[in-house]
């Protein structure tokens, strides 16, 4: 075969052009291209960890104002509740007093009202007294027929009254 023949002569020039093309390829992409790569690889990882660093660091200052906030926020919901309390506290003295001005007031009522309705017994007794004295003395005359003085039938109406 002619091929073969031919390969020994060829041999050797084609391993040069093959050398010559692989080193023109690795001078130009091992040593030109491949450290701009590199470099921009570097420059790429150092930003994600400067980005990632920054990350860290805003999680922390979120975290630490979050805990500020809170600790503002129990203060302030102490301070409302302590002044809901004193509020509560003021509203009940103010009801006791309110109701003891009421009490005193129900209270001069209800003594007046005592003395008066005191005051209508006595005097409805003694109306009761006159009456009855009056209603004895018509029936002593009309039952016996005899005349009895008004002293005597008020003086016995007391008697069966008071005993």
């Amino acid at each position: 075969m002619p091929q073969i023949a031919q390969l020994a002569a060829t041999y050797s020039s084609q391993i040069f052009w093959l050398l010559l093309t692989f080193g023109i390829v690795f001078f130009v992409v091992g040593l030109g291209m491949l450290p701009k790569v590199q470099s921009t690889v570097d420059a790429r990882d150092a930003k994600i960890a400067d980005d990632l660093a920054q990350a860290k660091a805003a999680f922390a200052k979120g975290d630490e104002i979050e805990e500020a906030w809170r600790i503002r926020e129990n203060e302030s919901r102490a301070a409302a509740q302590k002044i809901v309390a004193e509020a509560k506290a003021d509203a009940a003295k103010a009801s006791e007093k309110q109701v003891a001005k009421a009490d005193a007031a129900i209270a001069k009522k209800i003594g007046g009202a005592e003395e008066a309705i005191r005051a209508a017994s006595v005097k409805a007794m003694g109306e009761i007294e006159t009456v009855s004295a009056q209603a004895a003395l018509d029936m002593v005359a009309k039952i016996s027929g005899a005349s009895v003085s008004a002293d005597a039938a008020a003086q016995a109406v007391k008697a069966a009254l008071n005993g």
